[in-house]
């Protein structure tokens, strides 16, 4: 009986010793990403920019989001849809270097990518078109609508010789 107990006592402590290893370790599945840490809100100015975009409201946008990027010059979402908005308000080369800040902030940002390169074509740069095409290639393991939308628009260019460009607004 005492070995019996003592077995139980023993796998009992083994097994709560697993569980410790796998908690420091980060068991538990999830991204890796700690529970305990602090999300960061969101500022209540992006969410009114993206939705200023979504209604077709470019300049007003750009406003909100300016002032985004004012207060978070790290927020990489927010300086490409201030670009998005800058190119579909008509300005694709003012819209170039914003959408170059959000890749230096996260240069695997497909829809930056996607976006700048359709900013090249209403600038009739192919060649910057299709690097960042390639780019999405090499960032979209089996395809993604950024590679397919930009994909089709250099097609479209192409095909047309340089005289069908993305629209300002679409």
């Amino acid at each position: 009986m005492k070995t019996l107990l003592a077995v139980v006592l023993v796998c009992g402590m083994f097994a709560l010793g697993v569980a410790g290893i796998a908690t420091a370790a980060g068991g538990g599945g999830g991204d890796g990403a700690r529970s305990s840490a602090p999300v960061k809100p969101e500022d209540p100015q992006y969410g009114q920019g993206v939705k200023a975009i979504k209604a077709g409201k470019y300049a007003e946008a750009i406003t909100l989001l300016d002032g985004v990027v004012a207060r978070d010059g790290t927020n990489a979402d927010a300086y490409n849809w201030l670009a998005y908005a800058t190119r579909k308000n008509g300005d694709p080369a003012k819209a170039i270097p914003i959408y170059e800040k959000a890749l230096t902030l996260d240069s695997k940002h497909r829809g930056a990518h996607e976006y700048i390169g359709e900013a090249y074509l209403m600038l009739g740069d192919l060649v910057k078109a299709k690097e960042h095409l390639a780019t999405l290639n090499s960032l979209c393991t089996f395809s993604c609508s950024e590679y397919r939308d930009l994909k089709k628009s250099i097609e479209v260019y192409e095909k047309n010789g340089g005289k069908s460009k993305p629209a300002a607004s679409r």
